[in-house]
């Protein structure tokens, strides 16, 4: 298994160049729901560069039609990102605020929700100490970028997905890489 770090600044630079526009590689997916976990899936492929192409349970992008429930989906990609098998693909821990970092993601449930987690905000900056007012996010559905995560409303609760690396997909010694990866 070869471990891929997690390139945070070109996660956040993705979020960044993104934010107020759609990149047409990638459906948009407002209309059908929200675009907030397409973004984020973007954004961490930026950072690792590497999918799961398992069906159903994978991380993964092809088109609109074809793709994995947790590349779009609020609580699929968070069940992905901290499973405990250790399969291609990016992976993290849930972790206290403190501990989000540039590159990390936000999962919000709304008053208005019930229990499901609805939301799903890059972390593009954080200041020291980390706190809700200088932790800033970048997000679609309603498009928004630096803005501090304490600005949200009707807020029931938040977890933190700290992003730790990706798996290669296995590979022959000395053959090509598969698509996508580094």
């Amino acid at each position: 298994m070869r471990l891929i770090p997690y390139d945070r600044g070109a996660a956040v630079e993705y979020a960044h160049r993104w934010a107020f526009a759609r990149n047409p590689d990638y459906f948009d997916f407002s209309a059908l729901g929200g675009d907030c976990t397409n973004f984020a899936s973007q954004c961490l492929y930026a950072g690792t560069g590497v999918m799961n192409f398992t069906p159903e349970l994978g991380w993964y992008y092809l088109d609109s039609e074809n793709r994995s429930p947790a590349w779009t989906g609020v609580p699929f990609f968070w069940d992905f990102m901290v499973r405990q098998e250790r399969t291609v693909g990016p992976y993290g821990i849930s972790v206290p605020r403190s501990m989000l970092r540039p590159g990390d993601f936000v999962q919000i449930r709304f008053e208005t929700s019930g229990d499901v987690f609805a939301h799903t905000p890059v972390v593009v900056s954080v200041g020291f100490p980390p706190r809700a007012n200088n932790i800033l996010v970048a997000a679609h559905s309603n498009d928004v970028d630096n803005r501090p995560l304490d600005t949200y409303e009707h807020v029931a609760e938040m977890r933190y997905l700290h992003i730790l690396g990706a798996i290669a997909p296995e590979q022959e010694e000395g053959g090509p890489q598969p698509d996508g990866a580094r």
